[in-house]
């Protein structure tokens, strides 16, 4: 199956292809539709989200972890999404898809995800120091913020990696709704857009948050 195959040359961190990903944003996610047995694409997503975070938790070499970390970037997110995009929102495959599209749409757009988090950032003062963005947060303070997330969920507190994904994306959402508000004065059409990737983007951030605690509880797989 192609998708096993995938998973277990990531999981191995074997050789990469390097590719430019395809950019996705957090309120883009698609279902990837296929004729693979849906049980052995779970199962798949599952072993391999498994893999990814023991591997990380196991390893105490920093290499292992920045690949783990920079795998989007060097497979391309259209893998991950092929493994992970399709998992429930509340389990492993899903909640690691959800961290690794956040920080590949910021990688994408960091300016833009800059301009969004200051505008927010006034009104979520305790959501903003859970993210853990340096003042001023710029384009490359959130993107090095994102990739220390991502590095902390490899370093074993992967619940605090979730909650700080969490608190980020509720920043974006507020920031988002300010510029959608400025934007329907002048493109309603554009404000409209805006006003439903926030709502995608704060389910996103409620589905992290619920994949934390069932983590701290030991149910999360």
């Amino acid at each position: 199956m192609k998708g096993a195959r995938a998973g277990s040359k990531v999981a191995q961190d074997a050789g990469y292809r390097h590719h430019k990903p395809r950019p996705f944003a957090p309120e883009e996610f698609e279902p990837y539709e296929g004729g693979a047995d849906p049980a052995r694409v779970s199962e798949a997503a599952h072993l391999s989200a498994q893999a990814f975070v023991r591997r990380g938790i196991e390893n105490n070499d920093p290499e292992v972890s920045h690949r783990l970390i920079a795998v989007a970037e060097d497979e391309g997110l259209e893998v991950l999404a092929e493994l992970w995009s399709e998992a429930p929102a509340h389990s492993l495959p899903g909640a690691l898809w959800r961290l690794y599209a956040v920080r590949a749409a910021t990688m994408g757009k960091p300016e833009v995800h800059s301009a969004r988090f200051q505008a927010g950032a006034h009104r979520a003062q305790v959501e903003r120091i859970v993210a853990g963005v340096a003042e001023p947060p710029t384009a490359e303070e959130l993107k090095k913020m994102t990739g220390s997330i991502l590095s902390g969920a490899f370093d074993g507190d992967f619940a605090h990696a979730l909650e700080r994904t969490a608190a980020y994306c509720r920043v974006l959402v507020l920031g988002m709704t300010e510029h959608a508000d400025a934007a329907d004065l002048s493109n309603s059409e554009r404000g409209t857009k805006l006003t439903q990737q926030a709502r995608a983007l704060s389910k996103t951030a409620d589905d992290l948050e619920i994949c934390a605690r069932l983590w701290r509880q030991d149910a999360l797989d």
